[in-house]
């Protein structure tokens, strides 16, 4: 059998691809390495409990907004979503203030000048750059300058009130925050869609999962779980199978990738089209650092929900904080929504991991890492607790058991080099090299999913449509995105 698109990967970009190209009528394959797709967006069972592994929250999924119209094409607008406090969706704690990130962008100006009294202009100045930021799309030549500007200076150029940077970009740890290189595009973007409304998941991510792995089925196509790809087998310029460890191979006329394009380049042994300059340069892209996550179950009736995250850092040092050695300066608090009652069973806490913390282990293997790494992580733990315990007194005492995973988790889990939690790492000083087409040399064999440009359900979604976009056409996607002149804003030139 030939199938007509043969998708390497069950992340979350590779599955919205097999669900968009088998409701276009194409017989889709999708590989998934693991014993369940999804990548960070799936959940697994620890007991009685879901945990999830990446997925916290989502914005612009109200009635009309960008990524609303997305899940109204895939199905996903029917999962029970929860809407976030409008008066305060992020809570950005610096020290002993602690300040609203508020829903809609006049409200968001409104609630920090209050705060800010003399910044009212710079923050109407922001917003509506971030206004401007959601009606560009991904691979135009607007989204190309805005990569070429730097983030840190932009919002220093535009503001006077260093603790308003700070508080700008507090709830930006669903990125990494990188003064040297950071484009304002990455930036925005990560934050644009928030503003407009945030959302929670009631329940796990593996309702995302279930979803776009049954759209694929029901329009015939598969999604085969234990099934590493191990070799994609190139003759006469273009890939002709994919090559599994289980010794099975599958046939395709179009190849989509959702790993990393290192990886990816890695599963291509032999080829004609794929040039040592080509090899050399994705070979040589840096990797966004990764993320240690501390999943606390509460005990009973101990802890009432709040309907916001927590933002919780030590020092107004949110762009440097996770570079300095001495301890967990920062931390995102994140609840899961009750299934039931007003009290939280959940509670997951994140920081930044970067690649050298871990670095010690990169040879080892989930399980048997050694006692040293275990101290490691307790540590980490013990850290994050103590910093949340400044916005939650006594969680320390509220907490049942503790799980925990770091970059080398996710790495193992994922096939993500170094544990990258948002993929390649964007430079703005050079966005051509770090901003990567969906195409590739080899002209059937196409990329999809963070490391591109946009990371985030939002971003691997656009993503995904411009994948598509290369083997359906701009006609057939525009009924996705109703405003969306695609062909002009999609296109590299």
């Amino acid at each position: 059998m030939v199938y007509d698109v043969v998708i390497i990967g069950g992340g979350f970009g590779g599955l919205v691809c097999g669900s968009m190209l088998s409701q276009a009528g194409k017989h889709v394959l999708v590989l998934e390495r693991q014993a369940q797709a999804g990548g960070c967006i799936q959940s697994y069972r620890h007991g009685s409990l879901s945990f999830d592994t990446g997925l916290h929250y989502v914005g612009g999924l109200a009635e009309g907004q960008k990524l609303r119209q997305v899940f109204d094409h895939l199905g996903l607008s029917r999962l029970p979503w929860h809407h976030l406090d409008a008066d305060g969706f992020d809570m950005v704690t610096i020290g002993n203030d602690t300040f609203p990130l508020s829903e809609g962008y006049n409200h968001f100006i409104d609630t920090l000048s209050d705060y800010f009294p003399n910044e009212r202009k710079g923050l109407q100045q922001y917003t509506d750059m971030l206004r401007h930021v959601d009606d560009i799309y991904y691979g135009s030549s607007e989204a190309l300058k805005m990569m070429g500007i730097n983030a840190y200076d932009y919002l220093y150029t535009t503001l006077h009130d260093p603790l308003l940077v700070n508080v700008l970009s507090g709830s930006a740890m669903k990125m990494e925050l990188r003064r040297e290189s950071l484009p304002l595009f990455t930036f925005a973007h990560g934050n644009s869609s928030y503003i407009q409304s945030s959302w929670r998941l009631r329940g796990h991510g593996n309702m995302i999962v279930k979803v776009l792995t049954d759209n694929i089925r029901a329009n015939g196509g598969e999604v085969l779980c234990h099934s590493e790809v191990e070799e994609l087998v190139e003759k006469e310029g273009k890939i002709r199978a994919a090559k599994c460890k289980n010794g099975e191979s599958f046939e395709g006329q179009l190849f989509i990738s959702d790993v990393h394009p290192t990886v990816t380049l890695a599963l291509v042994k032999e080829s004609l089209m794929l040039k040592k300059v080509f090899r050399k340069r994705m070979e040589n892209l840096e990797n966004t650092f990764g993320m240690f996550t501390v999943s606390l179950v509460l005990k009973p009736k101990v802890l009432r929900y709040f309907n916001h995250n927590k933002y919780v850092y030590r020092k107004p040092n949110v762009w440097t904080f996770h570079e300095e050695s001495n301890g967990v300066g920062g931390v995102m608090i994140s609840a899961r929504v009750p299934e039931t009652g007003d009290y939280v069973q959940q509670i997951d806490l994140l920081t930044p991991m970067p690649w050298s913390w871990c670095q010690r282990w990169e040879n080892t293997r989930l399980g048997n890492r050694g006692d040293e790494y275990l101290a490691m992580k307790n540590h980490l733990c013990d850290e994050c607790v103590s910093l949340a315990e400044t916005v939650i007194p006594g969680l320390s005492t509220m907490v049942s058991e503790c799980l925990t995973s770091t970059s080398l988790t996710y790495r193992d889990y994922n096939n993500a080099p170094q544990g990258t939690a948002f993929g390649v790492r964007k430079d703005n000083s050079n966005p051509l090299m770090t901003m990567l087409s969906t195409r590739t040399p080899i002209p059937n064999l196409l990329l999809t999913g963070q490391n591109l440009m946009l990371h985030g359900l939002e971003g691997v979604a656009m993503t995904a449509i411009s994948t598509c976009m290369e083997i359906l056409g701009a006609d057939y996607l525009r009924i996705i995105i109703k405003d969306m002149d695609s062909k002009k804003q999609f296109k590299f030139s």
